[in-house]
């Protein structure tokens, strides 16, 4: 999947929606991606959805950092959420607030490669001060890259509803 960084915005659009949610047409009121990147940057924790081996879901909040278009972040290999995404690598993304929305449906990647490891570590010595190859357990670390995201602020939901497509390889 294409790496989306704060130089290449993926093209908005209006979620699709039955017609009682009132969503607008048109651009005026779109989310901007720009924000979208901020709050993925900013946000403390992440709640991360996958999906148990007998289809049922498993919701976790998680320390995260955007790093390359992607949430990256890491838990212990033998956890719940490790075993669920190595099984299903479809996921979701939420951030705290339910008012200010960013929501990510997309798929995990392992990280193994010592370049990307040492540019996530530093985001999070940057965010956390701690280093993610310092937390206890055996590391299973991974990047979800989004396929579709979905954001809006609650005060305006109608108007500001925004959803992204992005490109599959």
């Amino acid at each position: 999947m294409p790496r989306v960084s704060r130089k290449s915005e993926p093209k908005s659009g209006r979620p699709a929606m039955p017609k009682g949610y009132g969503i607008h047409a048109g651009a005026k009121g779109l989310v901007a991606w720009s924000e979208v990147t901020a709050r993925l940057e900013k946000s403390k924790n992440y709640w991360i959805g996958s999906t148990r081996p007998e289809g049922k879901p498993h919701v976790m909040p998680v320390w995260g950092v955007w790093v390359n278009g992607a949430v990256c972040f890491g838990t212990d290999r033998t956890s719940r959420k490790a075993r669920n995404l190595q099984a299903n690598p479809a996921a979701t993304v939420n951030l705290e607030s339910g008012d200010e929305a960013v929501i990510i449906e997309g798929t995990v990647r392992e990280i193994t490669d010592a370049k990307e490891i040492v540019a996530i570590d530093a985001a999070y010595v940057k965010k956390y001060k701690m280093k993610l190859t310092e937390a206890p357990g055996i590391p299973y670390i991974v990047a979800i890259e989004p396929r579709i995201v979905f954001a809006w602020h609650e005060h305006n939901f109608p108007e500001s509803a925004t959803r992204w497509r992005l490109a599959q390889q």
